[in-house]
Formats: structure tokens, C-alpha cells, sequence
């Protein structure tokens, strides 16, 4: 008895499936235990029993077993030989809650009768099928009828397969990408408060800095020192300042350096506090040292919270994902999250507070700058003779008045050099100046002499001396005063003391920035960074184990329902394993041209006799003489079966080769298969047609997109570990949850190319937060298979034509048992079955009109066909009751 008769896990929903023939050594208590212990959702019980034809009766107690947790359907696929001509069945496999189809081991020329049971189970499996074939059933007599098949496969090739797996891998894991950065206009809006430096605008009004605290006083003392020093500036810039003693008693220079003195006792305050209170979480010892030092901090503000943190994480990631990020790129944007928002401490801000008032900033505040007035020393030269030559042309008068006039230019160009902004009163600082008072003396003497002389040639009346003397005069004035002026606004800019108001603003949004989001917002940022941090980890962890995981597609591996896994027999015990997380048997495919797989048989026995293959039948076939017409033309004796190499054994075979030194046991999940050169090959049953498709185009979509799904609901039970301690996260939990998604989705793919979708998770811990995400979560919407496999449906729609042809499906029985068959064609049943996904789509209901009405769509499968049901006659089945059933 071979393993891979059976599925090793079947589908939700499916028919649990259970061999209790005896070609093997094995507890057929422990195979009942175990299909018991299966789950089925839905509070539906469905048995597909694999028995012996002449071991029904023997076998009555484990079949009443399956009915112990409930009401049971039971589909009983019994195996008769060839030299059967009757059958005893016990009451408990009789409808409706149970029935039997008897095959009889009449294997094709070259094909084991495995390769013929392992596709009958896979579709009788199916929950719509199994309904339907258990009806038919309940309507022959005696609830016993033979098969007669006829099924396309539509599936995949070894390579679309492989190809199809690897991007599915890669498009829901991605490749390594740079952490970047975060910005607030990217998260959510509880998370933009901790990356953008803002104050929330709950505590806009909050005063931070008291006036009675300590850094409060000196911010209000730097403030008052920088206000004397302006009105000090208002007073000395103008007229008055230099013509008048308004600004003989102002003290520029000692208010700067005040200013200075202030800003440095503020920034050693703020230091302190700084140091003080530098450690990553507030604690109230800390509150009361910040009190201490003159910052009052306010309670939480309501905009942000530590219960709200990781639900904004929630909604961010997923977010991202629903934007088609991979795990990867999810991890670097929510580990850059976690960088960004990581609690540093108000001691990291320190070179923050030396850069805004360092000790270089206050010295540059507090230097001496020179005075300097009246401009380029040869203009001044000039300006002032043409002004004194313009007073001496008033004739005689002009001899005294010219010279005058450079004589009062040199005069005020002397008193602003004694009335400079940078000299203390007492002289105690003084930034020194030259205002040019000596050229101007020197242009305006030799001017005035030039006037005078040019005013006694031309004799001018006295009104115009008099005019000329007074422009002279008023120009000599007002260059004063406009030069003095310059002068002040040039040495207050270059000393710029109102800078210190500039200063005093950066110290105090820093000290705000500090204390919003070094202290107020300490627990919530490490809260936040260390859940970021956590999930990014998990996700990069998924993302690992997927790829490790998921590499399990080598070209060239044999698949599950590979026809050489309906050929391949294995030594030992066999029976299911329910629990199990992958099926046992390999995952690659191997394509052959028209249509058919190749199979290999390991440890098969000679080909039976070419008498016992099957054909198609009709009714006229029943009738004596039928063997010799019916077989008349199979004169041809089969190829003998190659073994498979010694090099290259199957890789579900348990047993393992006979020679290997380091004993590797079976195949594993992830281990490396050999080339498909190393099997050998044989046809597949008559009754079935295969075909191959290359991948449809939404295929690998579908794939990645059932995967995100899955990954989505894993995170699902992650939030509330992370919002209870994100270091506790268990990843290797989440990552074996992965791997079983691998293992459902890769199953799937076996089993009927993804067109059933993922089983529905209950149970949810939020499922309002996977509400916005329904696109991603519900996977119900399939595409048609089609698009999945590559393959039209055309020809499944032409197999289910509405008309009843018997001659298209092959019966499992040979010749010499067709006598044993009811002569009433009326008692047959027929059961027409398609899977869902072979009309919905871009296919359209098109193709499909015309086919009968009864036909059974079914949720899921990659096999189409027709059952046709032929009863027995009534004298071949007898019903044992339980008196005269013995033990098994």
C-alpha cells in the first residue's frame, strides 16, 4: 500500500481520507484515531474509506468508529480483485449516511492500480462531489455501484510551477533595502507628533518657564539686558546724541556685555537642567529636579498616549502593506521608525544648547568692535574743500569764513569720535573708531584759502557770499549728522546685541522641544521605537524564514499529485497523519507532450496481463461474448516498468536508497530533490486527460496576494504582545505560523492552482482593524483557472455536453465483471462536477452553454469529469448483519 494514495492533509472541508487495506503493517486503530482527530468545519463529518473488497464485514467495528464523535457520511472505495464476483458489506455502509464503489484491481498495461486510486481519492475528496456521488448512492440498489470515469486535469507544468512559487516568495518578502528615513508626513497622525518636534496644541498656553523659577529669572534678565541695550541705541542714533549729551550717560558697550553675562548664566541653567534630567524615562524625582531649575512640565497632553501607540503601528504597517510594500521594505520603513523616535535623553541635546549660545556665539556677542564714521578719507578731503571753498567767495569776508568751515567739519568729525557708541562713560571699555577729522581740516583750510581768493577776483555782491556761506554751513551739518548715523548702524549691526532676543527664542523652543519629547513624551517614544523596532524584526524574520522556507520548488522536483506519486509504492507503515504541517511527498512537476504524465513505479511487481486493462463501455457491451469484443483489439504486450536510478530516488520514498552511507531517511520539507532524469515513466489511466498550462497572468498576483493575506492575520496576533512588552515578542512562534502558511498556500497550489481560496480565520483579536484591509484579507474572490493555469476550458465544456453518452467514460472493472453489472440503464446515476473556477472570470458563462444542468460546481480541484454510477444486480451484494459480522 502506497502513502501517496492519500492526500497527507486535506483541504478544509474535504472528506477526510483513511486507508485500512492490508498491504501494509499498521495500526488501523491508530488510522481511525486519526481521521477522527482530523478537523472538519462546519459540523459536517465526511469519511472517504480506502478498504479491501473481502475485508468490509471484518472491518465493521473501525467503521462504526467513524460515526463515535457524531452522524457520519461515509464514501467507501472498495478495491476488489479480479476473481471477486460478490460482495458482503455490513448495515453500516448502507444509505444514506453511507455507500460503496467497488473498483477492482484491474490495472491498465503498465499503469499500478495506485495511479488510478490516487485520482479517484483527490476527487471524491471534495466536498461537492462526495455529497453528490453519496446521493447517487442512496438512489441504486443496495447503495453499491461501480465507477465509470472519465476526468481532465488541468494543472500546471514543472517550470510555471516552480516560476510561480519563487516570485510568490519574492514578491511577499522583497529584497534588502535601506532602512531611509521617517518622515511625520508618512505615519499616522499619533506618530507624527513624535517625529516632527511639534508641541501639541493642547499645551500651546503652557508656560514652561515660570518667571519665579530659576531659568525663568534669567531668560527674563537676558531679556531686560537686551532691552536696555536698544533703548541705549534709540538714543545715542540722531542728532541728539551728537549734539547734545542725551547719550553721554548711556552705556553701550557694559549693556552687551551684560547681555552676554545673562545669556551665558541662562545657558549654564538650561545646561544643568539638561544633565540633570538626561536619562531616556520622566520619573516624578525627575519632575521635581526640573522644578528645581525653574521648568514646569504639564501633564499628558489628551493628543497622544501610550495606548494609542501601537495601534497607530497597527495601521501604519498596515498601510504600507496594502500599498504593495514586501516584508522587507515594510521592515527598513518601520525599523527607520523605530531609529527616529528612539529616546536619546535631554544630555544628547546638549550640543544643541552650544550651538544655539556656545561660548564662540557669546564672545562673538560680546566683542569689541571699532567705531569708524565720515566715510573714504579722499572724499572726505574733497567734500570738505568744495564746502569751504563755497563759503570763501564772499569777497574779504571769505578769507575767515572759508577756512571756518573746515575747521567746524574737523570739530564734528572730533566729537563723534568722543562720543562713540563703543566707549563706556568711564572709559572702563572702549572699541576705538576714527571718524577722519584731519583730512577734513586739511580740505577745508585749503579750501576756504582757494574760495577766498577765487571770491576777491570775482567780486561777488555780499547776498551771494551770504547764500553760499549758509549752503556750506547746512551741508556741513547735515554730512555730520548722516555720517553719525551710518556709523552708529554700522557698529550696532556689526555687534548686533539684538541677536540675544534671537538666542533667547531658540533656547526656549529647545527647552520646549525638550520637554516635550525627551521627557513628557519619554515613555510613549520607547514605547513606540521598541514596538516599531519589534515588528520590524518579525517581519524581517518572516520575510528570512519565507525564503528559507519557501525554496522548497527546484526545477525539476516531483509534486504531490505527480502521476509517478500514483505509481510510487513505499515499504513500512502507512497511514495518515493529520497533524502533520506539509504533505510528506515532493513539490515539483514534470510536464509530458500530449497531455499525459509519465510515471514511475518503484518496487512494482510484472505488468498484469493484458486482459485486465479497462476501455470504454455502453450498454450493448453486457451481453454475452462481450470480453472477446470489447478486448479483441489489446493484442499488444506492454513495456515492462523501469525502476527508478539507485542515484536518484523518488523522494517520497521512505525507505531512502538502499546504499546510502549517511542514512538521510526521507525527504523533508526544504530539501534539495534530484532531476526528474533520475525517475522513469509510465502512462496515466485511460479515463484521464491532462493539461498543462504555462501560468495564467493573475497567477503569481494571486499567490502573493493569498500570502499578504495570511501574513496579515499572523501580525494580527502579534499586536497585543507588542503593546504588552515588545521585547517579549516570540518570533520563532510567528515565523513556524508562516511556515504553515507556505505550507497551505503551496498545498493549495498542488492542489488545484490556488483557485480555492484561503480557509476563512476565525477567531480574530481585531478585526476591526483589518476592516480597511478587507481587499487583502478576503481572499474569496478567485480569479477564473483560466487565468490561473494558461489552460482554455473548452474542452471541459464539450466533456459535459448535455446529452448522455455512457461510451465517454471508462469503467473501473474488466471484462469478466461487466456480467455483474445491472442491465437497467435507467438505474445508473451520473454525477457531472467542475470546479467553480473554470467558469467565473474572464471565461464567461460562453463555453458552459449547453452543458447539463445538473452539474456540480465544486469550490475547489483542478479536475473536471463525469461519474457515471452502474449498479449491481441485486444477488451480488448481501448485507451481513451484526450478529454474523465478525472482528476485524
Amino acid at each position: 500500500m502506497s502513502v501517496r494514495v492519500l492526500p497527507e492533509r486535506p483541504l478544509p472541508g474535504h472528506a477526510v481520507c483513511l486507508d485500512l487495506r492490508t498491504a501494509g503493517t499498521y495500526d488501523p486503530d491508530t488510522v481511525v484515531r486519526a481521521a477522527l482527530d482530523a478537523p472538519q468545519p462546519g459540523g459536517e463529518r465526511r469519511f472517504l474509506v480506502l478498504d479491501e473488497a473481502d475485508r468490509l464485514v471484518a472491518h465493521q467495528l473501525l467503521h462504526e468508529r467513524l460515526s463515535s464523535y457524531g452522524p457520519a457520511h461515509i464514501v467507501c472505495l472498495a478495491v476488489g480483485a479480479r476473481g471477486e464476483r460478490t460482495l458482503s458489506r455490513t448495515l453500516t455502509l448502507r444509505p444514506p449516511a453511507a455507500g460503496v464503489l467497488w473498483v477492482f484491481d484491474t490495472a491498465e498495461d503498465g499503469v499500478p492500480s495506485e495511479a488510478v486510486l490516487r485520482p479517484l481519492v483527490d476527487v471524491l475528496s471534495t466536498p461537492e462531489v462526495f455529497d453528490a456521488v453519496l446521493r447517487a448512492l442512496g438512489e441504486v440498489v443496495h447503495g453499491v455501484a461501480v465507477p465509470a470515469v472519465r476526468v481532465l486535469e488541468h494543472d500546471l507544468t514543472d517550470e510555471a510551477r516552480a516560476r510561480a512559487w519563487r516570485q510568490a516568495v519574492e514578491g511577499l518578502t522583497g529584497p534588502d533595502v535601506p532602512a531611509g528615513a521617517a518622515s511625520a508626513e508618512q505615519v499616522p497622525a499619533a506618530l507624527a507628533l513624535l517625529l516632527d518636534e511639534g508641541v501639541p496644541r493642547s499645551l500651546a498656553d503652557h508656560r514652561w518657564l515660570p518667571p519665579q523659577g530659576r531659568a525663568g529669572l534669567r531668560l527674563a534678565g537676558c531679556d531686560e539686558a537686551v532691552g536696555d541695550a536698544v533703548d541705549g541705541y534709540h538714543r545715542v542714533r540722531g542728532a541728539a546724541g551728537l549734539l547734545t549729551g542725551a547719550g553721554a550717560t548711556v552705556d553701550l558697550p557694559g549693556d552687551i556685555e551684560r547681555v552676554a553675562r545673562e545669556l551665558d548664566r541662562l545657558r549654564a541653567t538650561v545646561a544643568d537642567a539638561f544633565a540633570a534630567a538626561g536619562g531616556s524615562r520622566l520619573t516624578a524625582e525627575h519632575r521635581g529636579v526640573l522644578r528645581e531649575r525653574g521648568i514646569e512640565l504639564p501633564e499628558m497632553p489628551r493628543e497622544i498616549s501610550r495606548a494609542g501607540i501601537v495601534p497607530a503601528l497597527r495601521d501604519h504597517t498596515h498601510e504600507l502593506i496594502g500599498k504593495g510594500l514586501p516584508l522587507r521594505s515594510v521592515a527598513a520603513r518601520l525599523a527607520a521608525l523605530s531609529a527616529r523616535t528612539a529616546p536619546v535623553g535631554s544630555a544628547a541635546r546638549l550640543a544643541r544648547l552650544d550651538a544655539i549660545c556656545g561660548p564662540e556665539r557669546l564672545r562673538r556677542l560680546g566683542g569689541r568692535y571699532p567705531f569708524t564714521a565720515g566715510g573714504s578719507r579722499p572724499v572726505a578731503f574733497a567734500v570738505t574743500g568744495l564746502l569751504a571753498l563755497l563759503a570763501g567767495v564772499w569777497p574779504v569776508l571769505g578769507w575767515v569764513l572759508g577756512p571756518a568751515v573746515g575747521v567746524l567739519a574737523a570739530g564734528l568729525a572730533h566729537l563723534m569720535l568722543r562720543r562713540r557708541p563703543n566707549r563706556s562713560p568711564d572709559g572702563r571699555i572702549d572699541g576705538g573708531g576714527a571718524t577722519g577729522a584731519a583730512p577734513r581740516l586739511f580740505g577745508g583750510l585749503v579750501g576756504g584759502l582757494a574760495g577766498a581768493g577765487l571770491g576777491q577776483f570775482l567780486g561777488l555782491p555780499p547776498w551771494a557770499g551770504a547764500v553760499a556761506l549758509a549752503v556750506s554751513l547746512t551741508a556741513v551739518v547735515l554730512l555730520a549728522l548722516r555720517d553719525w548715523s551710518r556709523a552708529v548702524d554700522d557698529w550696532w549691526a556689526r555687534a548686533d546685541p539684538e541677536e540675544a532676543w534671537r538666542i533667547l527664542r531658540e533656547v526656549r523652543h529647545l527647552v520646549v522641544t525638550t520637554a516635550v519629547h525627551d521627557w513628557l513624551f519619554a515613555e510613549v517614544r520607547h514605547h513606540c521605537s521598541a514596538g516599531a523596532g519589534a515588528v520590524a524584526r518579525l517581519l524581517r524574520g518572516l520575510a528570512d524564514t519565507a525564503d528559507a522556507h519557501g525554496r522548497t520548488y527546484p526545477d525539476g522536483r516531483a509534486s504531490a499529485h505527480d502521476p509517478s506519486s500514483y505509481a510510487s509504492d513505499a515499504t513500512g507503515p502507512s497511514y495518515p497523519s493529520y497533524g502533520s504541517s506539509y504533505p510528506a511527498e515532493g513539490a515539483g512537476y514534470e510536464p509530458s507532450g500530449g497531455g499525459a504524465r509519465k510515471a514511475a513505479r518503484v518496487d512494482a511487481g510484472p505488468p498484469p496481463a493484458s486482459d485486465g486493462a479497462t476501455a470504454s463501455w455502453s450498454w450493448e457491451d453486457w451481453g454475452d461474448g462481450a470480453e472477446d469484443d470489447v478486448w479483441s483489439d489489446m493484442d499488444e504486450e506492454p513495456a515492462a516498468p523501469v525502476r527508478p536510478s539507485a542515484d536518484f530516488p523518488h523522494p517520497s520514498d521512505p525507505a531512502g536508497p538502499a546504499d546510502d552511507p549517511a542514512g538521510a531517511g526521507p525527504w523533508r520539507p526544504g530539501a534539495v530533490s534530484p532531476p526528474p532524469s533520475g525517475r522513469a515513466s509510465g502512462p496515466a489511466p485511460a479515463w484521464l486527460e491532462r493539461r498543462y498550462g504555462d501560468g495564467g497572468p493573475l497567477l503569481v498576483d494571486t499567490l502573493v496576494g493569498d500570502l499578504v493575506s495570511g501574513t496579515l492575520l499572523i501580525l494580527d496576533r502579534c499586536w497585543a504582545g507588542v503593546e504588552r512588552d515588545p521585547g517579549a515578542v516570540v518570533s520563532a512562534v510567528h515565523e513556524r505560523r508562516i511556515t504553515e502558511l507556505l505550507d497551505d498556500t503551496r498545498l493549495r497550489l498542488e492542489r488545484d492552482v490556488a483557485a480555492s481560496p484561503p480557509p476563512r480565520q476565525e477567531g480574530l483579536r481585531d478585526p476591526d482593524a483589518l476592516a480597511g484591509l478587507a481587499a487583502f484579507t478576503d481572499r474569496s474572490d478567485r480569479p477564473d483557472a483560466a487565468r490561473l493555469t494558461g489552460v482554455a476550458p473548452d474542452a471541459v465544456a464539450r466533456l459535459l455536453l448535455a446529452e448522455d453518452d455512457p461510451g465517454r467514460t471508462v469503467a473501473l472493472c474488466g471484462p469478466e465483471h461487466l456480467r455483474l453489472l445491472s442491465h437497467d440503464p435507467l438505474a445508473a446515476r451520473q454525477v457531472r462536477f467542475v470546479p467553480e473556477a473554470m467558469r467565473r472570470g474572464a471565461a464567461g458563462d460562453d463555453v458552459w452553454r449547453g452543458t447539463a444542468e445538473d452539474v456540480v460546481w465544486t469550490g475547489a480541484g483542478r479536475h473536471a469529469g463525469i461519474f457515471r454510477l452502474v449498479p449491481l444486480r441485486a444477488d451480488v451484494v448481501h448485507t451481513v448483519r451484526a450478529e454474523e459480522a465478525g472482528e476485524p
